[in-house]
């Protein structure tokens, strides 16, 4: 393992930690095709599909505990919201990143492809007021909450990634959850996600622990920094943000799926 590979993976988790950071999400939808694929452009070993969803699932969590420490003032953590959802998708993704060992590297593609397409979808329905709601007088549908957050963590467990890029836009657009209390609270049910996760790829021997510790510092020295410039910039724009976002990576995916 020489520099040049330590400093792009270094630079993989920093950039894709920040943004998780400023958006909510758990960062995989980021890294998981960096990873994939900018190693080889500068010849160095590639990493497999099993491979790159092991570090992303140990990643997400160190880079979400950084995301929530600097949202845990300001009222923007529902911890009823946190409670239901987290509590469900940590069972899902412990379900789907043990039961991931049986697929193949396409499968796990084509599932993190087809995620990323249902959320890009998402992103882009209008989302009308919510921003307009007061922080303390937020109400959802607790069964659909817990319901949702199941089913995205069976899918974000087998690619592992902690699945906000699906749970964020499900709280804007089926929830109506004002943006940045879904910012916060997403990366705080990411933590929970990838708890699940990551014990599934640790125990059925998905992870290459000297990647994953090199993202890991990245993570904690960039989500923090992140989220600090999250609370900065205007809703609108966070929201356009991840939509292009999630729809340049789920291009690229299925460009390459296909």
């Amino acid at each position: 393992m020489d520099m040049a590979f330590i400093i792009i993976i270094f630079l993989i988790g920093f950039i894709g930690s920040y943004i998780s950071g400023m958006l909510g999400i758990g960062g995989s939808i980021i890294k998981y095709p960096m990873l994939l694929y900018i190693p080889p452009l500068f010849g160095l070993a590639a990493f497999s599909a099993h491979e790159v969803s092991g570090i992303s699932a140990v990643q997400v969590f160190f880079a979400t505990i950084g995301g929530v420490w600097a949202y845990r003032k300001g009222g923007y953590l529902n911890k009823t919201l946190i409670g239901y959802m987290g509590a469900s998708i940590l069972f899902g993704s412990f379900i789907g990143g043990y039961g991931s060992r049986i697929m193949t590297e396409g499968g796990i593609n084509v599932v993190y492809g087809i995620l990323a397409v249902i959320a890009a979808v998402m992103m882009f329905i209008p989302k009308k007021g919510i921003d307009d709601i007061p922080l303390d007088q937020v109400k959802f549908n607790k069964l659909l909450a817990a319901s949702l957050a199941f089913i995205v963590g069976i899918g974000s467990g087998i690619v592992g990634a902690a699945g906000a890029f699906l749970l964020v836009p499900i709280m804007l657009v089926v929830l109506k959850i004002p943006t940045r209390m879904t910012i916060a609270s997403s990366l705080a049910i990411t933590f929970l996600s990838s708890i699940g996760a990551t014990v599934g790829k640790i125990t059925t021997g998905q992870v290459e622990f000297i990647p994953s510790v090199i993202m890991i510092i990245a993570s904690l020295i960039a989500s923090p920094l992140g989220a600090m410039a999250g609370k900065k910039i205007n809703t609108k724009i966070l929201q356009v943000v991840l939509a292009l976002l999630i729809l340049a990576t789920a291009i690229k995916i299925w460009m390459n799926i296909l």
